[in-house]
């Protein structure tokens, strides 16, 4: 939330027939709120406890230390400052009088940990005034996760430069398949790593490249110290994300299949073409939604993909959720596609973007197909290609 539109924010709490959106951090406990603090006030040493009040209608408020009483002075409204815990309590009580529901950074039975951020603790400081509190989930994927049009045109760029890097890597596979020159994960990822600089591209963490048994870990990675050879009628699994280095830059993140050889297993087939099925439904439900004017769930999207896996018999390989947000992080702080892992209830809302990667992982192979979705008004897209079959590294 680099920037708090208090109109924008009172208008969203209106319609969702909430009283406040309280903000609240102690440093380092809520990343989400941690940023509003980083960016407005820059350079100052933040170690106490802060609340600040977003009220549906009128002015927003907030409750500062003592000694940091010049924090949020960025944002707008009064402050009332407090140095015991008696004062803090006090500060609190008067700071939600007469409100009946506000947002926190909470979700009920911790469904999503990626929202819930405030201790149960203050939570209960909270309750104890006659306040009930709500999840603040909607609220903040609104106001954190939705792309405007230039980050739309960051990720697609990022998209394509992705897509040839992945093709880049799977060509370098085949060729070196074709000579008999002997080659491993590791060097493979370095080329790519490579790539990305030459694409302008950075991100957190090198690419995956795993072959066979290793494609069977969705978060393998090797290293210079760690990796094994790309052997002839082998799987080998591709995934990449980055971003530009534009301020404001969003992810994308792909995971493509190769096999080198000219005949792909029928186990292995069978399990991809059940991921590429499981993913077609998922983008489907979320296509039809986005047409219709309808609401869907992140829940909703995970668990329909999973019926597809479940109805083929690959219950027992299914390792992970559905899809994530993607945002300024790869994992972002929109709705993710969950009814596995978490169970995420928060809506797809126009302007955001996510994965939908649906993977099978046994002990001797592991198949993943992942796409990125954008939904804009009346219509949800996919920013690239999507796998319908394994390439042939030949």
């Amino acid at each position: 939330m680099v920037s708090l539109n208090v109109p924008a924010v009172q208008e969203a709490l209106r319609a969702e027939g909430l009283d406040g959106w309280l903000l609240y951090d102690f440093p380092g406990s809520n990343p989400i709120e941690a940023r509003i603090a980083e960016t407005l006030g820059e350079g100052k040493m933040t170690t106490r406890r802060w609340f600040y009040l977003i009220p549906a209608a009128g002015e927003p408020r907030a409750l500062v230390h003592a000694i940091e009483r010049h924090n949020l002075d960025g944002l707008p409204g009064p402050k009332t400052v407090y140095a015991g815990r008696e004062q803090l309590e006090a500060g609190l009580a008067t700071l939600v009088s007469g409100l009946r529901r506000v947002a926190m950074e909470y979700s009920p039975k911790c469904a999503i940990p990626y929202i819930s951020r405030v201790d149960a603790g203050t939570v209960e400081l909270v309750r104890q005034h006659g306040v009930e509190v709500r999840s603040s989930g909607d609220l903040v994927q609104r106001f954190e996760a939705r792309w405007d049009q230039a980050a739309l045109a960051t990720h697609r760029r990022a998209s394509e430069a992705l897509y040839r890097i992945k093709d880049r890597a799977f060509e370098a596979i085949a060729e070196r398949s074709r000579r008999g020159t002997r080659t491993n994960e590791y060097e493979i990822q370095q080329l790519m790593t490579g790539w990305f600089r030459d694409e302008g591209l950075v991100s957190d963490a090198p690419p995956v490249v795993a072959a066979q048994e290793n494609a069977g870990n969705p978060h393998y990675l090797p290293t210079a110290q760690q990796n094994r050879n790309i052997g002839p009628e082998e799987l080998v699994l591709l995934d990449l994300w980055g971003k530009l280095t534009t301020p404001g830059a969003v992810y994308a993140d792909i995971t493509w299949v190769g096999f080198t050889g000219s005949r792909v297993p029928d186990d292995i087939a069978g399990a991809f073409s059940a991921v590429c099925a499981a993913r077609d439904r998922a983008v489907s439900l979320v296509r039809e939604a986005a047409r219709a004017g309808q609401e869907v769930r992140g829940w909703q999207v995970d668990r329909a993909a999973r019926e597809v896996l479940q109805e083929q018999g690959y219950a027992a390989h299914i390792l992970h959720r559905t899809g994530h947000s993607l945002g300024t992080e790869v994992h972002g702080n929109g709705v993710h596609m969950d009814d596995f892992e978490s169970h995420d209830d928060r809506r797809l809302l126009s302007g955001s973007g996510f994965t939908v990667e649906p993977g099978l992982y046994y002990e001797t192979f592991g198949v993943r197909t992942e796409v990125n979705v954008f939904v804009g008004d009346r219509e949800a897209e996919l920013t690239g290609p999507a796998q319908t079959k394994i390439t042939e590294l030949t």
